[in-house]
C-alpha cells in the first residue's frame, strides 16, 4: 500500500526512534485517513500505512512500579522484558518513570502466510512520550493522540482547539462527546457445542476492551428467553444489540422485535450484530461475505471487528406464513433433504458443525422423496440458471478466491452463480490467546504485527540517578510490546454478572426475571402488511407453479446457509431475491452426492437436477407427510406455508 491512501494535512505529527538504532528515525503522520509510519534507516526510507478503518481504538497507559530489587534507574531498562503498563490512574504506577504510552490497537488485512488468501492479523503500535522532564506533560500529549484517533474511528470533528492547548483537564474533557451507550449483548450458553459463553468471555471481551465498547450482557435462561427480552424489555437504553450464539437466538430476536407495537421504531433504532458460537452460523458468514472479509480465517474476530465499528447495513426478510402462524425469517426456509439433515441431526449437537456432514450421509443412504406442489412469483428478467452456461465461468472464479481469499467479483449476472473457494468450518478458526500484557523489546523488522517507538533522541540521553530525565528540550519517540502479549482491560461500564437458575442455566436480568413461554400462548405478531392472498386462497394466475415429488425445496435469502455452505453465491444482503432452489426426484445418489459435497463451495448448482429461481414470493403445499418444514432452521408446523421477501426491512452491523 502506498502512502497516498492518507494524503492530506495531518492532524498530528511527530518524530520517534528506536534507542537501539541510532540511524533510525520514524516519521509519524496521523491524517483523516490513517496513520504513516515513515521509517527512515542509512539513507533508504519505507512507509507503512495502518488505515483508521483499521484501529480499533487506544489507550493511555503508565508504566507499573517494579517489585523490590529490579532496577528501574536505567533510562533503557524500559525496553527490557520486564516491561509492565497499567492504566494511567492506577495505584501500581511507577511514579519514576515520566514516560507516557499510548497503545492504539489495529486490526490489519495481511497475506496468509500458510494458505492461500488473506487474514486479519492484531498490531500493536506503541508511541513512547518522553519528551518532556514532566510526566503530566507527557501525558497531555499522548492524550491529544488518542482524543484525534478516536474521533477519526467515530467519524467525528476533532476539536482543533484542544489539540493545540496546553492544558490537559480540557483535554480530558473533550473525551465526553465520544461517549456511547451501551451495547446489549444477549448470550445463549447452549449454542452450538455450548462454548459461547468461554469464547466470549476469552475472545470477545478483549476486543471490546480495546475498542472501549461497553456493554450489558444477559444469558439466555430457557428458550424463547431472548425473544421475550426484546419484546418485553426498554430496549431503546442500548444502541444497538448483539447475540452470541447461533442462527438460532438470531431468530428469536428478530421475532422478538416484531412483537412490539413499535416494531417500526426498534427494527430502525436497534442494529443487530451476531458473534457465530452456533452450528451453523449462516448469517455471521453471509456479513463477511458482503463485504469481502476473511471470516474462514478467524469468525470471531472478523464478527467481533463488525460488532466494534456497528455500521448499520440494511439486510431483507421474509414474511413467513403458516396454517397457524406468521413470522419473520432471516435465512431460509426448506422442506426435504436439508431441513430433514437440520433437524434430526439436533441429537449430535454436542459435535458441532460436523453433526450436518454426518445426518447428510445418513439421509443419503435413506434417501427420501415427497409430494408436493410449488407456486412461486419469478424475479422479473431473471430466468432458471443453466449449469452448463458457467462452467467457464467456474474456473476464473475458483482461482479468483484461491488467490486472494475474499468474495469474487460479480462476473455473472443476477440469475447465475458465482462459486467460491469451500469454507472451512466454525472449528478450524484459528484461536487467539488473549493474556497479560507483557515486555518484551520486539525489534521492528523481525514482526510487523508489534511496533514501538520513542520519542527521545539516544546521545541526548543524562542520567540524573533517579530514573528521570530532566532539563531537556522536547524531542519526538516511538516503543512498543510484541502484539502476542495483548492488554487486558476490563471496560469500564460494562454489566457482566450472572444469576442462578436452578443449576442450569446462568443468567442476567434487568427490570425483572423473564418467565418461560407458555406452549399455547397466543402471540400477537406486527409487521408490513403482506401482499399475497391468505393462505387458504388460490395465488394469481399468472404465477408459475411446479407439482410432483420432489427431494428438496430450500428458498435462502443469505449467500451462506452455514459457515461452509455457499448456498447462493450472487445473493446480497439486500437485493430484493428469495434464491429458490429445487431438486425433484429421479436424481441419482451420486448426483446428490456431487451436490452435497459442492455446497461448500457453490459448485453444487453444476448439477444437472438443481434448478435455482430467482423469485420474490412463493407458495409450497406438502401432500405426503413425514418430512420437517424449517424456518431459519427451525421446525415449524408441517402442512400448507408462503413466504415474501420484505426489502430493507432490518439493519445489522458490518465492517
Amino acid at each position: 500500500m502506498d502512502d497516498v491512501s492518507v494524503h492530506g494535512a495531518p492532524v498530528l505529527e511527530e518524530t520517534f526512534y528506536i534507542l537501539s538504532k541510532k540511524n533510525t528515525v520514524y516519521r509519524v503522520k496521523l491524517t483523516e485517513k490513517g496513520l504513516s509510519l515513515q521509517k527512515e534507516s542509512n539513507g533508504s526510507t519505507k512507509i507503512e500505512i495502518i488505515r483508521i478503518n483499521d484501529i480499533v481504538g487506544c489507550r493511555c497507559l503508565r508504566s507499573k512500579r517494579r517489585s523490590a530489587g529490579s532496577c528501574a534507574c536505567h533510562p533503557n531498562a524500559i525496553r527490557r522484558n520486564n516491561l509492565r503498563v497499567v492504566d494511567e490512574n492506577s495505584s501500581e504506577q511507577d511514579e519514576k518513570d515520566i514516560s507516557a504510552y499510548l497503545y492504539i490497537y489495529a486490526y490489519v488485512l495481511k497475506k496468509n502466510r500458510v494458505k492461500s488468501g488473506q487474514k486479519r492479523e492484531r498490531m500493536t503500535i506503541t508511541l513512547r512520550f518522553r519528551s518532556f522532564d514532566k510526566y503530566d506533560d507527557n501525558m497531555r500529549e499522548a492524550q491529544k493522540w488518542r482524543l484525534a484517533v478516536k474521533c477519526l474511528i467515530k467519524n467525528k470533528a476533532i476539536p482543533r482547539g484542544i489539540l493545540t492547548s496546553e492544558d490537559s483537564q480540557v483535554t480530558a474533557q473533550s473525551f465526553s462527546h465520544l461517549e456511547e451507550r451501551k451495547l446489549l449483548v444477549l448470550l445463549n450458553p447452549k449454542s452450538g457445542p455450548g462454548k459461547a459463553r468461554e469464547i466470549f468471555q476469552q475472545r470477545v471481551v478483549p476486543m471490546l476492551a480495546e475498542a472501549e465498547v461497553c456493554f450489558d450482557l444477559h444469558v439466555t435462561k430457557h428458550a424463547n428467553y431472548a425473544r421475550d427480552f426484546v419484546c418485553t424489555k426498554n430496549i431503546y437504553q442500548w444502541r444497538g444489540l448483539v447475540v452470541v450464539g447461533g442462527d438460532g437466538i438470531m431468530f428469536e430476536v428478530i421475532n422478538g422485535l416484531f412483537e412490539r407495537e413499535d416494531w417500526q421504531k426498534a427494527v430502525k433504532e436497534l442494529p443487530i450484530g451476531v458473534i457465530p458460537c452456533g452450528s451453523g452460523n449462516g448469517l455471521a458468514k453471509a456479513i463477511s461475505y458482503a463485504v469481502g472479509e476473511p471470516y474462514d480465517q478467524n469468525p470471531v474476530l472478523i464478527s467481533t471487528l463488525s460488532v466494534i465499528k456497528c455500521r448499520c447495513t440494511p439486510m431483507d426478510l421474509v414474511r413467513v406464513e403458516t396454517k397457524s402462524q406468521f413470522l419473520f425469517s432471516f435465512l431460509s426456509v426448506g422442506w426435504g433433504l436439508l431441513s430433514d439433515i437440520d433437524i434430526e441431526s439436533e441429537r449430535l449437537r454436542a459435535i458441532g458443525g460436523q453433526r450436518f456432514t454426518v445426518w447428510s450421509v445418513a439421509r443419503l443412504i435413506g434417501l427420501r422423496t415427497y409430494r408436493g406442489r410449488l407456486w412461486y412469483l419469478p424475479v422479473a428478467g431473471c430466468k432458471v440458471q443453466s449449469p452448463q452456461n458457467y462452467v467457464s465461468g467456474l474456473t476464473r472464479s475458483v482461482s479468483h478466491c484461491a488467490e486472494t481469499g475474499n468474495k469474487p467479483p460479480d462476473i455473472f449476472p443476477p440469475s447465475s452463480y458465482t462459486p467460491v473457494h469451500p469454507s472451512r468450518s466454525y472449528h478450524d478458526s484459528i484461536d487467539v490467546h488473549y493474556r497479560p500484557l507483557q515486555g518484551g523489546y520486539c525489534d521492528e523488522d523481525a514482526a510487523t504485527d508489534s511496533l514501538s517507538l520513542e520519542n527521545s533522541l539516544v546521545h541526548t540521553l543524562e542520567d540524573s540517578g533517579d530514573g528521570v530525565e530532566s532539563g531537556r528540550p522536547r524531542l519526538d519517540s516511538y516503543y512498543s510490546a510484541a502484539s502476542r502479549h495483548s492488554a487486558y482491560f476490563s471496560t469500564a461500564g460494562s454489566e457482566y454478572r450472572s444469576l442462578a437458575d436452578n443449576g442450569s442455566y446462568m443468567g442476567v436480568q434487568g427490570g425483572g426475571d423473564i418467565q418461560p413461554r407458555r406452549l399455547n400462548s397466543s402471540v400477537r405478531m406486527y409487521g408490513p402488511p403482506s401482499q399475497l392472498p391468505a393462505l387458504t386462497q388460490p395465488v394469481p394466475d399468472h404465477w408459475s407453479s411446479i407439482e410432483g415429488d420432489f427431494v428438496l425445496v430450500h428458498a435462502s435469502y443469505q449467500s451462506h446457509l452455514g459457515s461452509d455452505c455457499l448456498f447462493a453465491p450472487n445473493s446480497k444482503l439486500a437485493d430484493g431475491v428469495i434464491w429458490l432452489l429445487v431438486i425433484r426426484a429421479g436424481i441419482s445418489r451420486s448426483q446428490l452426492l456431487q451436490f452435497l459435497l459442492g455446497l461448500s463451495s457453490g459448485t453444487h448448482l453444476l448439477v444437472p437436477q438443481a434448478e435455482m429461481i430467482p423469485v420474490t414470493a412463493f407458495r409450497l403445499e406438502p401432500e405426503t407427510s413425514g418430512g420437517h418444514i424449517t424456518v431459519d432452521g427451525e421446525a415449524v408446523d408441517y402442512g400448507p406455508i408462503q413466504a415474501e421477501i420484505m426489502p430493507n426491512l432490518a439493519n445489522i452491523m458490518s465492517m
